[in-house]
């Protein structure tokens, strides 16, 4: 179920990890849509060394950009776990340089800085032999022969699932199959809730499914509460996660349901040396906004190199961006969503009590800002930049009908922060807002 610490935590680090880092390609999807064969992609098990990895280091890095949870990849769909598994030979002990188990020392300097720990697990493995004779109604042969050239497995598992819609097949092989499949499944998850010290957020990712073989997620979910109750489950476990996880878009309205944005500093997921289009601080900050002003949380994604280094262009971001959180912290993690651009063209959050309003200045202002909508009288406004209190006037209102006039805040130029100004509004009282299919006609009905 969900946990207070995740509406509170606004600001989370993701990390891709893993052996696609080696070549610098997409993780996974690489060999899965067919830009590199199944063989060739595995190669790189033999360069991912993490010789350099250091978890206090990305710890301290996270809390200083202000996050307080994170979110790292045990296990993509290429079936490479960054743990120690009695499931699978392919992980990072037994299968490459490095050599040893990745996902303890990272829970462990994650505990060791107050941050939530969060696991990244792929439902569909596209290593696993047992899931891909079900997904691709193949046999292990034809899979096998399939991994050899530059196959696009998932062109293959649309036409598979075109066609058992129209003619479901379900063959007591493949059964036999699936319950292999689901039973390393469940066993790895569990293996990551008892091993590790605790988990915070399960961060469940790609759940190919085919008529008449079911995930039976309601059971893993049931399992997961059983070993750890305190889990938060995104909602990729299709139909029993606790929060909705739209991926590179900030939703227009706000969800009514938790939910969180996961993004990426630059245009991809994990470790590309050639992406270097990264977002400025001033597009991660004004998404974080958003997200925040619509009562989600903003997952950011990083990709460290093969040996467990941070690009400096993403460290940089990252201390750029707890420069901006720490000064304003007061305004993003203790209140609640806000009240809409309706009544305030920018971001916006509001206390628990409702009687105190923050808004997010995107742009500088010509010396004013407007609120429009809010009956509340105002008892002070600040910047929180310098701790200076405004002055601010009303303009025109009808109180025959109860509608209020326009609120202008006057600012100056030391109170504007260059990335995004923040501005206190204390209320007298809990916010009265103007519904908004409520607004009165000023001069009576025709």
């Amino acid at each position: 179920m969900i946990q207070d610490w995740f509406g509170k935590a606004k600001l989370g680090i993701f990390i891709h990890w893993g052996i696609y880092a080696v070549n610098g390609i997409a993780e996974s999807w690489s060999f899965g849509r067919g830009d590199i064969s199944y063989e060739d992609y595995m190669k790189q098990l033999e360069g991912f060394t993490a010789s350099k990895f250091d978890p206090q280091k990305w710890a301290a890095l996270f809390r200083e950009a202000g996050a307080r949870y994170a979110v790292l990849t045990s296990k993509h769909h290429d079936g490479v776990a960054l743990f120690d598994t009695k499931y699978t030979d392919l992980n990072t002990v037994k299968k490459t340089p490095a050599g040893r188990d990745l996902i303890a020392p990272y829970c462990k300097a994650l505990k060791e800085q107050g941050i939530k720990t969060g696991i990244y697990f792929t439902n569909t493995d596209w290593a696993d032999l047992d899931n891909m004779q079900v997904i691709l109604d193949k046999s292990t042969d034809e899979i096998i022969e399939m991994r050899k050239e530059k196959t696009d497995f998932g062109a293959r598992w649309q036409e598979v699932i075109a066609a058992s819609k129209k003619n479901p097949v379900v063959t007591p092989e493949k059964t036999a199959a699936w319950q292999r499949f689901m039973e390393r499944y469940r066993g790895e998850i569990k293996e990551l809730l008892e091993n590790y010290g605790g988990v915070d957020l399960l961060w469940f990712d790609v759940m190919l499914a085919r008529e008449g073989y079911s995930w039976e997620v309601q059971q893993v979910r049931e399992m997961i509460y059983s070993i750890s109750p305190q889990t938060v489950i995104n909602g990729r476990l299709v139909g029993a996660g606790d929060y909705f996880t739209p991926e590179l878009y900030i939703p227009l309205r706000a969800p009514e349901e938790p939910w969180e944005l996961c993004t990426t500093f630059n245009d991809s997921w994990g470790y590309q040396p050639n992406d270097h289009h990264f977002k400025d601080i001033r597009q991660i900050v004004r998404m974080f906004v958003e997200c925040i002003s619509k009562g989600g949380n903003m997952l950011i994604s990083v990709g460290p190199d093969p040996e467990g280094t941070i690009p400096p262009e993403v460290e940089a971001q990252m201390k750029a961006l707890g420069r901006w959180t720490h000064q304003y912290e007061e305004a993003i993690y203790e209140p609640e969503k806000g009240i809409g651009t309706e009544y305030f063209a920018g971001g916006t959050t509001l206390s628990a009590d409702k009687q105190t309003l923050y808004l997010f200045v995107y742009d500088k202002p010509h010396r004013q800002v407007m609120m429009n909508g809010i009956r509340n009288n105002i008892r002070r406004v600040t910047a929180l930049k310098n701790g200076r209190e405004l002055s601010w006037s009303v303009t025109g209102g009808a109180s025959w009908v109860n509608m209020p006039g326009c609120i202008w805040i006057e600012t100056q130029e030391d109170d504007l922060d260059d990335v995004c100004t923040v501005l206190k509004v204390e209320l007298e009282g809990p916010i009265d807002l103007v519904e908004l299919d409520g607004q009165e006609n000023s001069v009576g009905e025709n």
